[in-house]
């Protein structure tokens, strides 16, 4: 990381450790930047593997000696209400730093992200309220007895979370955790760190949460690697590439860790013979290009019927060539950078990998020719009679490039759309809805969309298939994914008379 301790002028955010701001304990700092401009933002502390310690020990004395595993649930429910209050009240604040921060349009952030995320935060809350109890079945056999499932928080969580969409993943990762009665220490993505920091101020002026429930540590690699690694940790929750998240899953072996993964994608788009052109044309770039296409349910792999191929990729030049590439601040922007310069000089690599593996470059590819766009911006980027087989199509780019790829009979589309490592996200674009249902159960993804795409919903699980990940965000699912389930077993005989399985040991 940057040593930014010589930088004066920026904002400045300390860690957060038993609620209390620290700096780290070896005065470490590093620079967040803005992308759509290439200037510094602000600096952070950058935690040690020490602070990491003071973190996890802070949390685990929350949850071994404090009250909160032990409130009840209605309790925390109204907390994370009064949290999510708070939160709506500072929304344009928190959409401004989060496009700043990500580059995400403030389009975007203002109407989708913010607003959303504080949404998915309350509905968690409310599936918490009735989700501790799951009754069992009858049971009368050898007697009769009342038999419960009572779930139980796991203990002290470690959570990491991405840089493409930093508050909504935030909201997908405390909810669920704190709803629960777990404690967290949270390390968000350093290269978008700061709506989750500002999130955490909020938070901590409620002073609604015991000291050591939420803890936050910024910092690159290493401060993960500790994180996950760390004896006092129960759980992991890792959003990000498969790379990283193959070696928080092999690290959190070392002591057993429960883990739960979302990690990457290359979602398809099954264009059917009898779709809405209009609608499938604006539904596949809405799924491929939503923030610049770096969505790890990305719709990248369009699957076209071959007849149609053409006049297909032909509406979704035309389309697309209206739309603004631009500062992110602006509201008439439709895309704006990638998040830095090192991601767009890996999509411009594949662009480049793609014309050497014989794809036709429909539009797109360069950077764009406006001397204002400063930061890391690439046009939207459509290849088409792409290969299914090529690294183009099979490998994550995540970046705004669209492979349309033409097919010949529906189960070879659906064949060629279950050809890939991943599972996250894909789509179904067609008229007749039925037909539509019958390919997507067919379709080896955690999730899919029928004429639409990216809509995830708060009551729904999330997450994928295959090398896309392990569990699940969201919906009740997400919510087990925090939990220890215990067998409660309740004798309503209440005697000692007619318990013949006694006997078998004391006649």
């Amino acid at each position: 990381m940057t040593d930014a301790n010589s930088l004066s002028g920026l904002p400045y955010y300390q860690l957060y450790i038993n609620g209390e701001w620290n700096d780290a304990s070896n005065e470490a700092a590093f620079v967040t930047i803005e992308p759509a401009t290439g200037e510094p933002l602000a600096r952070l502390a950058e935690a040690s593997a020490s602070d990491v310690d003071r973190a996890v020990k802070a949390a685990r004395q929350a949850f071994d000696h404090g009250p909160w595993p032990h409130t009840p649930a209605n309790e925390r429910v109204k907390i994370l209400h009064a949290i999510a209050d708070a939160l709506e009240q500072q929304t344009d604040v928190l959409a401004e730093l989060e496009a700043r921060d990500s580059g995400a349009t403030l389009r975007k952030t203002t109407f989708i992200d913010i607003p959303l995320g504080i949404e998915h935060l309350r509905t968690i809350a409310e599936l918490a309220r009735r989700h501790p109890y799951e009754p069992l079945p009858w049971v009368d056999m050898p007697s009769v007895s009342w038999n419960f499932v009572w779930r139980e928080p796991i203990g002290v969580c470690a959570q990491i979370t991405p840089w493409n969409f930093p508050f909504l993943a935030l909201m997908w990762k405390i909810g669920p955790a704190l709803a629960t009665g777990n404690c967290v220490v949270l390390k968000p993505s350093p290269l978008a760190p700061l709506s989750t920091m500002a999130v955490t101020k909020i938070i901590d002026e409620l002073q609604l949460l015991p000291k050591g429930v939420l803890n936050i540590v910024n910092g690159d690699a290493e401060t993960g690697e500790a994180l996950v690694a760390h004896p006092g940790v129960d759980k992991v929750a890792f959003t990000g590439s498969c790379e990283v998240g193959r070696k928080v899953m092999a690290s959190a072996a070392q002591t057993l860790k429960r883990v739960s993964l979302e990690l990457g994608g290359k979602s398809p788009s099954i264009v059917l013979p009898n779709a809405d052109f209009d609608l499938a044309v604006d539904g596949v770039l809405f799924g491929a290009f939503l923030h610049a296409g770096q969505y790890c349910e990305s719709g990248t792999r369009c699957f076209v019927p071959r007849q149609q191929h053409d006049a297909f990729v032909e509406r979704l030049v035309g389309r697309i060539s209206g739309v603004t590439l631009g500062d992110p601040l602006d509201l008439t922007t439709d895309i704006g950078p990638l998040i830095s310069e090192k991601q767009r000089e890996r999509v411009e690599s594949y662009i480049r990998l793609g014309l050497e593996e014989g794809a036709t470059l429909a539009c797109g590819g360069r950077r764009p020719a406006n001397p204002e766009l400063r930061g890391p911006y690439i046009e939207p980027t459509i290849f088409c009679n792409v290969a299914n087989k090529s690294r183009l199509a099979q490998e994550e780019i995540f970046g705004p490039v669209l492979a349309v790829i033409p097919y010949d009979d529906v189960t070879q589309a659906i064949e060629m759309a279950n050809d890939s490592v991943y599972g996250l996200g894909g789509a179904v674009w067609s008229r007749d809805l039925q037909e539509a249902i019958e390919v997507a159960k067919r379709i080896r993804t955690g999730t899919v969309w029928i004429n639409d795409h990216h809509l995830i919903n708060a009551v729904a699980p999330f997450g994928g298939y295959k090398q896309s990940g392990i569990g699940r965000e969201l919906g009740l699912a997400g919510l087990n994914e925090y939990t220890q389930e215990k067998h409660i077993h309740v004798d309503l005989m209440q005697k000692r008379d007619g318990r013949i399985w006694w006997d078998t040991l004391l006649p």
